[in-house]
């Protein structure tokens, strides 16, 4: 069973190839040789530290106590700073100065394309581990923690499978079909349809409804179904002849200018009230770990009144992995925590507890997740859902630009959708603004 104590200490598996040079071997021999400020006591306990951002679930699930309970040998302690960016800021600097590095460190998607080419080498090959299988992940979240040299530096924890939420009291207003499976039939055509439904829906709506929150969420869900958008498989910056990148724009301008749009931006505080107050009947791109973001927001006015329906094209939006620097000074025993931390079991756990949808397909069948409901969305079956969208998601390539890329691009829509930019000036902002910092 994955949940036992290990017996024995892991092996290094002796995989990589002998063609990445004596320069690159001398630079990982000394990373390895630096402190990660570990801990050994007299008594042979060993502590490892875990660096998170936010809540990440590990703790407040309980899996720590746990390890620790099965493994009396080892002591687990986490640091954790509540904003993402702040956490990312602290973790390059560390990794630059090869100084004061977790045992483990957490590491977001929008940032595991840095990490797996510039800094590749401050990392290690969860390869050459014997006691990590990783056959039991999403080939897609494989490959986005896969260097070019097929070092797996790391270990996946959620995914962000999506579907569209919509309000089923506003669609019954607006003389819509409410079930979930009618109404993917509305949106079976593509995102175009998705739009015709938003002009029904506009025409019947309750009085200071709008069909969606704003356009960069369009722009979002449309194009995060891509298989290139922002970077290609060569690691170039692509975006500005991306197909996925043109569709998207434009679909989101064009919900825009149809009107269907609240004119909101996603993660503002007028976004979070939009949500609370009912001013949009549908988020485009509503991922697994949304669910519980809107129950949050909406509070118990809105219980019962969402649902999910299919998308037209599933994505993927968020998650995370686990990674081991090279400075640890526990190497060993820190990949054997971070692997039983991601193993199916603790996945499903972190699911059932904390709503992290898993990265490992084994635990997309495990019965407490296939099996999972959600009461506030009128007990649709989200773990069956789930699990059906995360099986179309494709597999598309991540560039250390990125974020920014996706940044300035919506604010180029918010220029659009609710500033009255003329749209292709706004493409022009953007491209000028990413000239500027991608130039840098």
């Amino acid at each position: 069973m994955r949940n036992e104590a290990i017996a024995r200490r892991p092996h290094r598996r002796r995989t990589r190839a002998l063609t990445l040079g004596v320069a690159a071997t001398l630079a990982i021999s000394t990373l390895a040789a630096c402190s990660s400020d570990g801990e050994e006591s007299e008594d042979g306990q060993i502590t490892l530290r875990v660096g998170v951002f936010g809540q990440f679930g590990f703790e407040e699930a309980g899996l720590y106590d746990e390890y620790m309970e099965l493994n009396p040998n080892i002591r687990i302690e986490q640091d954790s700073i509540t904003d993402g960016g702040d956490y990312i800021a602290q973790l390059r600097t560390r990794l630059s100065q090869n100084s004061g590095l977790a045992d483990i460190q957490a590491i977001e998607v929008g940032n595991i394309a840095e990490m797996t080419q510039e800094l590749s080498d401050a990392w290690v090959d969860f390869n050459e581990f014997d006691n990590v299988d990783p056959s039991h992940f999403m080939p897609f979240k494989l490959d986005q923690a896969t260097d070019p040299d097929g070092r797996l530096i790391g270990l996946g924890t959620d995914i962000g499978p999506t579907g569209i939420c919509y309000r089923t009291d506003y669609f019954e207003q607006a003389g819509l079909p409410t079930d979930p499976a009618e109404v993917a039939e509305l949106f079976a055509d593509g995102w175009e349809s998705y739009l015709e439904v938003g002009e029904q829906f506009q025409a019947e709506a309750p009085e200071g409804v709008s069909f969606v929150d704003g356009s960069p969420g369009v722009f979002n869900a449309v194009v995060s179904a891509y298989e290139e958008r922002y970077t290609n498989a060569a690691g170039e910056t692509v975006y500005a002849e991306s197909q996925g990148v043109s569709d998207a724009w434009d679909l989101a301008v064009e919900a825009s200018e149809r009107g269907l749009t609240s004119q909101l931006e996603q993660f503002t505080d007028e976004w979070n009230r939009g949500m609370a107050n009912g001013a949009f009947a549908t988020l485009a791109a509503c991922p697994a770990w949304m669910l519980g973001y809107i129950q949050g927001q909406a509070g118990d006015a809105g219980a019962g009144l969402w649902n999910i329906a299919e998308s037209p094209a599933p994505s993927n939006w968020g998650g995370s992995f686990v990674a081991v620097p090279q400075a640890s000074e526990h190497q060993e025993e820190a990949v054997e925590l971070a692997a039983w931390l991601t193993a199916p079991e603790q996945q499903a756990r972190l699911f059932v507890e904390r709503g992290s949808f898993p990265s490992s397909a084994e635990a997309q069948q495990l019965p407490e997740v296939l099996n999972a409901t959600n009461d506030y969305f009128q007990g649709v079956p989200m773990g069956e859902f789930f699990s059906a969208a995360a099986a179309e998601i494709p597999s598309s390539p991540i560039g250390p630009h990125d974020l920014e890329i996706q940044e300035a691009i919506t604010q180029g829509l918010v220029q659009v959708d609710a500033q009255g930019e003329a749209p292709d000036g706004a493409w022009e902002n953007v491209v000028s603004m990413l000239d500027n910092q991608l130039a840098e």
